[in-house]
């Protein structure tokens, strides 16, 4: 794998995206078909809201012309940009290439959550159940591609989590949720009855990839 780090003329240093050998071939042959292309850097930005699983753009454009705060990494004079606000969630991911599957982003991250009105994320309470989500609940679904967020509690015993990975569109999510993560953080946590899942799962494109 190759980081992208930054030059003595460009924006913060340091490794942000790793990009494979094979994932930058497939770009520069990509960016050879564009008008221009020595003008063109890899923007690659995320576009998913809070609570939803990872959506990417990645798409040419001129990198003289990225944003004040865009960070711009160079890698064998290929410029990659990464606008300020998808920085921090793309921080650590790897930009790959597989014969099935084309690009892909391979990111540790998981999608900030969710706000609803209603619902408390502030207080000791909520930093038990995140602790127990990081700690032990993630990890076990790790196995499967998945991860859940907190969303918060409505202070009755009710704590919200949304699904992502590969348990975000699975058919056996609800399941996972009410049979495997509930029993864990209401066997762990007191006040806590039970766990209510806020994911949309039909919008779950490619359940089972990890």
């Amino acid at each position: 794998m190759s980081p992208l780090d930054a030059t003595a003329t460009e924006s913060a240093p340091g490794t942000i995206i790793e990009i494979t050998a094979g994932a930058l071939d497939v770009i520069r042959g990509l960016r050879a078909d564009e008008t221009d292309p020595d003008t063109l850097g890899l923007r690659m930005a995320i576009i998913s809201g809070p609570g939803e699983d990872f959506r990417y753009d990645l798409s040419f454009d001129e990198y003289l012309k990225a944003g004040f705060t865009d960070e711009v990494r160079t890698i064998d004079g290929l410029k990659i940009i990464i606008p300020a606000d998808s920085v921090e969630l793309l921080t650590g991911a790897t930009l790959d290439h597989t014969e099935s599957q084309g690009l892909v982003i391979r990111n540790p991250n998981s999608p900030r959550p969710m706000v609803i009105d209603g619902l408390t994320t502030d207080d000791a309470l909520s930093a038990e159940i995140e602790a127990i989500v990081s700690t032990e609940v993630n990890p076990a679904l790790a196995a499967h591609g998945g991860f859940v967020a907190y969303v918060g509690h409505d202070g009755d015993g009710i704590a919200y989590m949304t699904m992502g990975g590969g348990c975000h569109g699975c058919s056996m999510s609800k399941t996972t949720m009410m049979e495997g993560v509930q029993t864990m953080i209401v066997e762990a946590i007191e006040p806590i009855t039970a766990v209510r899942d806020l994911t949309d799962h039909t919008t779950g494109s490619n359940p089972y990839y990890a």
